[in-house]
């Protein structure tokens, strides 16, 4: 297991465990993280579990696939920071990751 700090848009932290291999979104969602719905499962076809990672992790991720960087295409405030949890899986080197919830999904 491995920790993954999630910030939602009042701020608040949600520090929770996240087991290796699992998904961003679906550790997000089984943790009640609000701003984070997961509506299409993790599919990669809605952009309801957008979140900016912060930057210091930024390098530390796989690059964004041709469908994330689509789906990125229609999220309100996208940044180069942006990514959809439902395409990351959490691993020992992501421990300590943080993750911001933007505000249009609070």
């Amino acid at each position: 297991m491995a920790k993954v700090m999630f910030i939602d848009s009042s701020n608040a932290e949600h520090l929770v465990d996240g087991e290796t291999g699992r998904s961003l979104m679906q550790i997000a969602v089984d943790n009640m993280v609000p701003g984070i719905d997961g509506e299409c499962g993790g599919a990669c076809s809605c952009g309801t579990c957008h979140v900016y990672v912060d930057p210091r992790w930024h390098a530390c991720l796989p690059t964004r696939s041709s469908d994330e960087a689509f789906m990125l295409e229609g999220v309100q405030g996208p940044t180069e920071h942006s990514r959809l949890c439902c395409q990351l899986k959490m691993s020992d080197e992501l421990d300590g990751l943080i993750l911001r919830i933007p505000v249009s999904q609070g």
